[in-house]
């Protein structure tokens, strides 16, 4: 069901009137707003009077702006405030550091004034090795990270705690503020432990800092990055070659300069009669019938699907407005705080033709891929514990790899592939590295352009 509703002044406030349809009109050009939001339900129409259980579909997406009819346009660049966050412990010496200088290279060439940059490096502890300044000189920033040289130990913890106050320096609604870590290891010094790890990512990103990990070689943490990389709202690479850094690299800037939203989050209230079963990227279920959402950056031309299952044990008959959400984000292009608000309405019915009408199948392929991140995190944890054999493994991911290709999930369907080949050539480390990637972003819901 695709319908626009709107409240009726003099309504029941869980009540809500469908709105005339209306006149076709003319109107002049104008640019594409940053951000729409559409909300399709499973059916029309569900069991009144009796347990019952609908799921919706909230559609976000940032559109291309393409410009004046007839007129070739060039999409606007995000201005940016970024700190790399380089290992530098004693395993990356040689090809691994020289891969990462390289890479480093390359942004600073992408980089241009309106750019805010600081580099932090770490090993048994952390440095920094430019402040947050303007790229404006780009000769000696190169000539900086050409002077870096590999220590001993990996103190993650502490750059990470750096890097977050060199951000806070430079951050203002109008600019894409991302961490980007790159490390090989598992941290060695410090603070180390996974939970306070994970509970510093989120401190980070409630102040208002994604952070992006880039894991490479055979021995680094890929739980760890991929669960700070969850809890920042940011993206995970597995790079298998520390040749393939570098380009890796460029791309994950090239979606920085298109960000055209920063900071989204969606407000849920639940009406009466309603209990919430599952979302897409939730872990647990709230205890009332509020819930906050914190969700990824969003570039222009990508969309984000998010999926809230919900259940009414015995609602009444009539139209009504189930749950009521605000979607809040920071403007990228004008440097403002917008929301807008967002209706979840279902029709409750006695015609049981009504009810028991086939799904909408978009909101169907839409809950099965959130569903698909659970079902490779149990791949996952069955290959580690041996109660899944290779076999089986590679049957699941068969099948979800099928899902994802159907979907249109190329990037994704991908990463299925690689694990896929790794599992089949007996590199069970490198399957689980790159099924994390899918993971994450799968928890985030996003569709590529």
């Amino acid at each position: 069901m695709d319908k626009t509703q709107a409240m009726s002044p003099q309504a029941d406030p869980n009540r809500t009137m469908a709105m005339a349809a209306p006149q076709s009109v003319t109107q002049a050009w104008k640019p594409e707003p940053t951000i729409r939001v559409q909300v399709v339900s499973s059916r029309d129409a569900t069991l009144a009077n009796g347990p019952a259980r609908e799921q919706f579909l909230v559609e976000i997406d940032s559109p291309t702006q393409e410009g004046l009819p007839g007129l070739a346009s060039q999409a606007p660049r995000t201005a940016l405030n970024l700190c790399l966050v380089i290992d530098r412990s004693g395993s990356m010496e040689g090809a691994p550091l020289t891969y990462v200088k390289q890479a480093c290279h390359h942004v600073v060439d992408l980089l241009n004034p309106d750019d805010i940059l600081s580099i932090i490096s770490f090993s048994d502890t952390a440095e920094v090795l430019m402040p947050p300044q303007r790229v404006t000189n780009k000769a000696p920033i190169k000539q900086g990270i050409d002077q870096l040289q590999p220590g001993n130990t990996t103190n993650l913890y502490d750059a990470l705690s750096f890097a977050m106050q060199s951000l806070q320096q430079g951050i203002e609604t109008r600019r894409a503020t991302r961490m980007v870590v790159l490390s090989d290891g598992d941290p060695t010094s410090g603070i180390k432990d996974y939970p306070t790890l994970v509970q510093h990512a989120e401190a980070i990103k409630n102040a208002g800092i994604t952070m992006t990990f880039l894991g490479f070689g055979p021995d680094y943490n890929e739980e760890l990055l991929a669960g700070m990389a969850k809890k920042s709202g940011g993206n995970y690479y597995f790079i298998p070659r520390p040749e393939l850094i570098p380009e890796i690299f460029r791309a994950e800037l090239q979606k920085l300069l298109s960000v055209a939203a920063t900071n989204l989050t969606i407000e849920l209230k639940l009406s009466r009669w309603v209990n919430l079963k599952a979302a897409t990227g939730l872990t647990a279920l709230p205890t009332g019938n509020t819930l906050t959402l914190p969700l990824t950056d969003l570039e222009r031309g990508s969309t984000l699907q998010q999926i809230f299952d919900l259940e009414f044990p015995n609602h009444p008959l009539g139209h009504y407005r189930v749950a009521q959400a605000t979607l809040r984000y920071d403007n990228t292009s004008n440097g403002q705080t917008e929301s807008v608000p967002i209706d979840l309405v279902m029709e409750f019915t006695a015609d049981a033709a009504r009810y028991g009408a086939a799904r909408n199948p978009r909101v169907t392929q839409a809950a099965d891929v959130a569903a698909a991140s659970r079902l490779v995190e149990k791949t996952i944890m069955g290959l580690k514990t041996g109660q899944l054999t290779q076999m089986a493994a590679i049957q699941d991911l068969q099948k979800t790899q099928a899902l994802l290709v159907q979907d249109g999930r190329t990037i994704e369907a991908q990463e299925v592939t690689m694990a896929l080949r790794a599992l089949q050539s007996g590199d069970l480390g490198g399957a689980e590295k790159t099924l994390m990637g899918t993971v994450v972003q799968l928890d985030q819901g996003k569709r590529q352009s």
